[in-house]
């Protein structure tokens, strides 16, 4: 598994894996920082972001900075990538000396547990999403 930039190219892909429209997943590229997880390229290719299958595209997150806390503000994909994606706020986070907060709707167990090993931890009751209950989960300075 690889992990890159997302690039404008790749918006029907993460509009698949969220379940959005691809318009707000466009936007969540120009908006946000957003990394995604590929199947491994058999040669490295420079243009490799370009070229890309989006059926090889296993997962993504997207965050950003408010105030002193990353916030992961979408995530999805194989647990697999979804538990290596979540590194990437981490990393930034610990760079900068930062908290990192996410939520997962009640019922994702599959995000709840990438999250959980990627070393957050449940820290009570988020805001209602589309109608569902959600978890804030938060490590506190990577």
């Amino acid at each position: 598994m690889h992990v890159r930039d997302a690039v404008e190219a790749d918006a029907e892909a993460l509009a698949a894996i969220a379940d959005a429209p691809s318009d707000a997943m466009r936007g969540l590229v120009h908006d946000r920082t957003v990394r995604v997880a590929v199947e491994e390229a058999a040669a490295t290719d420079p243009n490799e972001d370009v070229d890309a299958d989006p059926d090889d595209l296993l997962g993504f997150v997207s965050f950003d900075v408010r105030g002193d806390t990353v916030h992961v503000t979408q995530f999805g994909g194989t647990r697999e990538a979804a538990e290596q994606l979540l590194a990437e706020p981490l990393r930034f986070a610990a760079t900068e000396e930062m908290a990192v907060e996410l939520l997962v709707i009640d019922g994702e167990d599959g995000l709840r547990a990438a999250a959980e090993r990627a070393g957050f931890e449940a820290a009570g009751p988020g805001p209602q999403f589309e109608g569902k209950a959600t978890t804030r989960y938060r490590v506190e300075e990577a």
